[in-house]
């Protein structure tokens, strides 16, 4: 099946009931990097925490109906500038209610956890990321594969279990650079 625009999957953010999981196994992406808070990242000025944002309020949302969001992010040694980014960001999404870990490239590998981009609603619906060679985001697949879902949730599980909370892997990073 061709991917569909991601735009057409956004309602699942605020539909699912009990668990929102995002596995991220890029070393950047574009819409980062188009932004002007990854801009001036790059010039030493830490973002600033966003509570109005849009997914900000609906994290705590979803948190408050007995929701939660989580992610794993799989970074390099050394982490790419993209990756830096996005644990210097997690902060304010963690405040919002989210478990941001991450996860090193070489334990992912371990795990043989997939080596693409995924979504995860409530352990039944997987939407899988379509992500081109510049990091920019091409389309989505849902999937409701029984195989193809408890395959995504065990990577799901693998994945929480080895990795760490994002911001004690920042303040490592932070202390290296």
């Amino acid at each position: 099946m061709p991917p569909i625009p991601f735009e057409e999957i956004t309602h699942l953010f605020a539909e699912f009931q009990h668990t929102a999981f995002r596995l991220e196994t890029r070393r950047g992406y574009a819409t980062d990097r188009a932004g002007a808070r990854y801009q001036a990242f790059m010039r030493g000025i830490a973002p600033e925490p966003e509570p109005d944002h849009p997914w900000n309020v609906n994290v705590r949302t979803k948190a408050k109906q007995g929701a939660r969001f989580s992610r794993v992010r799989i970074f390099d040694d050394p982490p790419t500038d993209g990756q830096r980014f996005l644990m210097a960001t997690a902060v304010g999404n963690v405040a919002a209610g989210e478990d941001i870990r991450v996860l090193p490239r070489s334990k992912a590998l371990a795990l043989d956890l997939p080596d693409w981009d995924f979504w995860l609603f409530d352990s039944r619906t997987l939407v899988r990321m379509h992500i081109d060679d510049t990091e920019t985001t091409t389309g989505v697949e849902v999937i409701d594969d029984p195989a193809e879902v408890l395959t995504a949730c065990r990577a799901r599980d693998a994945a929480l279990a080895a990795a760490r909370p994002s911001a004690e892997v920042w303040a490592q990073v932070r202390s290296s650079v």
